[in-house]
């Protein structure tokens, strides 16, 4: 029933299309970008429902206090604490390791604000997992949603970060001036 809901809500109601050509493995990482409003954090609510996408996600600490922080971890959220320097990637690595299955979204530019300067971390939990990064773009203009493209870190992570970062130079944020795939030459 909530498939069902936020499936019509989602595509029938705000008149998103989706273009998935990937198909999900057991375990898998997914970049998306652009994130530049909260209203990404709405488009992917809905969009994992409407498509049945167990995954996890990451989210800076302030955003768990209460009554948001129960909520937020009861629909997958994981607290970053982005003061701290800690072992989180190759904790999430290990977890990924020991798991059936396992799936999480990560925003690369780490921030709302505008940031050519991506954070890596995705990468290296899918490089020390040895698991898949799902490209996932989310195009406000065009109001579709887009994975056409999965990465198998090579370890070479400036020619990789290159070709991600490329896979994501057209997509539209809801607000485009806070996106930027940064210098990539």
């Amino acid at each position: 029933m909530i498939k069902d809901i936020c499936q019509w809500i989602l595509y029938k109601r705000m008149g998103w299309k989706k273009e998935i050509t990937i198909d999900f493995p057991k375990k898998y990482i997914i970049c998306l970008a652009p994130h530049t409003s909260n209203w990404d954090f709405l488009i992917g609510q809905l969009y994992s429902r409407a498509e049945n996408i167990k995954s996890n996600f990451l989210m800076k600490k302030e955003w768990f206090f209460w009554p948001l922080g129960p909520i937020f971890r009861k629909m997958g959220g994981v607290p970053v604490w982005r003061s701290k320097h800690t072992s989180m990637t190759d904790n999430l690595a290990e977890e990924a390791k020991k798991r059936e299955s396992f799936g999480l979204c990560i925003t690369p530019e780490g921030t709302r604000s505008l940031n050519p300067e991506w954070k890596k971390g995705f990468y290296f939990i899918a490089l020390k997992a040895g698991i898949p990064i799902l490209l996932y773009g989310v195009d406000y203009e065009k109001k579709v949603i887009q994975c056409t493209k999965m990465i198998i870190p090579s370890g070479d992570v400036e020619k990789d970060m290159r070709e991600i970062k490329l896979y994501f130079k057209d997509f539209k944020g809801k607000k485009p001036e806070k996106f930027s795939i940064g210098n990539i030459d």
